[in-house]
């Protein structure tokens, strides 16, 4: 299982192709792999949940700058 910082690895290393194909979708990230891309973070967080459960897994905006969330904040699918 990978990290966290390799997730972000693997993302940074395809940023440029999400950017010119999906813009402003959210892209998901596991095991140092692009697993899919979704029309919003509530369907990528689901996916991840659903078939990964806590991760680590990287759920980022394609385009958007990095946010950085305090530890204490966990998604929670409904």
């Amino acid at each position: 299982m990978a990290e966290l910082s390799q997730e972000i690895a693997a993302y940074e290393a395809i940023r440029g192709d999400l950017e010119a194909k999906y813009l402003s979708q959210w892209a998901l990230v596991h095991d140092c792999k692009l697993i899919d891309i979704f029309p919003s973070f509530e369907a990528a967080a689901d996916f991840a949940v659903k078939n990964f459960g806590r991760g680590p897994y990287l759920i980022r905006q394609v385009g958007s700058p990095p946010v950085t969330l305090p530890a204490s904040v966990m998604y929670r699918f409904t």
